[in-house]
């Protein structure tokens, strides 16, 4: 099979994996932002991303409410436990926010992985405007690598900067990123890889990876995510998203 999710807490179902058995991780982690302050954050994820006009409604997630140093040390324990169990050389992308740029940058570092740069997500202006503000209009993939990480030709030279948008209403959760984008990223596992997810939500990441040729071990609490993913994982539910964009 070239996919499998697991329902439960990331931390707990790392160690059930064995050592270097992992080619790359590929993660959209619950950033614990959505404002400046520790009750901001406290607001349900609802509260903090869906904006008001929106008809749907999506499951709430957890884990979206700790403040910036509880983020840091949070982050730094799953990314040495994925250390473990991701091969030599192997590289690991996770998204952020403006806001949590810095602590993530800290965190992979303190995880025990080579950091290697930032790469720009434009959203495009499909996001809230603020007058008199620049617009909030980027977030960033973190990216490294478990050690030393050799140039391969089969991966090619990735582009460092990415731009594409969903529509809010062709999305299963409310924080997820679209399959167009995640197919990019996932680009730097090489093919056939096993890319790990810790935080799948929905499963954009591994529909991402089918589509490149890459498996896919996802990981998520929620058991309403679990069977969303399940179910865009097995059929075209994404490939309808994307089109109706």
């Amino acid at each position: 099979m070239s996919w499998e999710v697991r329902q439960g807490d990331a931390l707990a179902l790392l160690l059930d994996l064995g050592d270097s058995s992992i080619d790359g991780l590929v993660t959209d982690p619950p950033y614990s932002s959505g404002g400046a302050f520790r009750a901001d954050r406290m607001a349900a994820t609802s509260t903090k991303y869906e904006q008001s006009q929106q008809a749907l409604k999506r499951p709430e997630f957890s884990g979206d409410n700790r403040d910036q140093r509880a983020y840091g040390y949070w982050c730094a324990l799953w990314l040495s436990e994925c250390l473990r169990v991701c091969k030599p050389g192997a590289p690991v992308a996770i998204f952020t926010d403006w806001r949590q740029l810095p602590t993530t940058i800290d965190a992979i570092q303190g995880g025990g992985w080579i950091w290697r740069g930032i790469v720009p997500w434009n959203k495009t202006e499909a996001v809230r405007p603020q007058m008199g503000r620049f617009r909030a209009q980027c977030e960033y993939v973190v990216w490294g690598s478990s050690g030393p990480m050799a140039q391969r030709t089969d991966v090619g030279v990735l582009p460092g900067f990415f731009e594409g948008r969903d529509h809010p209403n062709n999305r299963d959760h409310m924080a997820s990123k679209p399959v167009s984008v995640m197919r990019e990223i996932v680009r730097v596992v090489p093919p056939g890889g096993l890319v790990l997810d810790p935080f799948m939500g929905c499963g954009s990441t591994g529909v991402a990876c089918i589509r490149e040729g890459r498996r896919f071990l996802g990981f998520e609490l929620l058991q309403a995510n679990i069977e969303i993913a399940k179910c865009n994982l097995r059929g075209p539910l994404f490939a309808e998203a994307e089109a109706g964009a």
